[in-house]
């Protein structure tokens, strides 16, 4: 069966992992979650309230970790999804997590990254030259990292497949699994 890598770990959108995680199974495709390490993860769910100059973040669901970020050979996958929230904070000062995204760029493999995902691929130094969509807020940091920030909740370059927040997830993911199944076809059901 053809395999995705989801990177995540604590206070990921909770939304922004789960809709691609069963998305790409229900498209066929196996996906294993990898995190700093194994153990159950506790996401959140952001939202906006009106009055706060910002989103709220409230407790959402726990999921297990298929594996930790060490334990991880990207040389098995055939893609990678990189959802938002706090997560990517932290997650783009682990160096096994930035190896993981340095593989999947530098063999040219689909990497969908979504709201805060794309600090990640800026601390890992795969932004240059190219262009990205993120959380709004992020326009300082995908431009520091060298790229060209796009406000769009679907935007393709080349390999990567960037978008806004999860109000994005249909344009985002239809986006993605295009690249992806130009790239890697989901392997027939048995």
């Amino acid at each position: 069966m053809t395999k995705v890598l989801l990177i995540t770990g604590d206070a990921a959108e909770d939304l922004e992992v789960m809709y691609p995680y069963q998305r790409l199974l229900e498209e066929g495709y196996e996906v294993d979650i990898a995190a700093p390490t194994r153990k159950q993860l506790q996401f959140v769910v952001h939202d906006f309230t009106e009055g706060f100059d910002t989103y709220t973040e409230k407790l959402g669901r726990t999921w297990p970790s298929d594996l930790a970020f060490t334990e991880v050979d990207p040389t098995r996958y055939a893609a990678l999804i990189i959802p938002g929230g706090r997560a990517p904070e932290y997650l783009r000062t682990d160096q096994d997590c930035r190896r993981i995204v340095q593989h999947f760029a530098e063999s040219d493999k689909p990497i969908g990254a979504l709201c805060h995902g794309p600090l990640i691929l800026a601390a890992a130094g795969v932004l240059r030259d190219r262009t990205s969509s993120s959380y709004p807020a992020l326009e300082p940091d995908v431009v520091a990292a060298g790229a060209t920030w796009i406000d769009s909740p679907d935007h393709i370059d080349g390999n990567l497949v960037t978008g806004r927040a999860w109000p994005d997830h249909p344009q985002w993911m239809r986006a993605f699994l295009e690249v992806l199944r130009k790239a890697a076809p989901p392997a027939p059901a048995e």
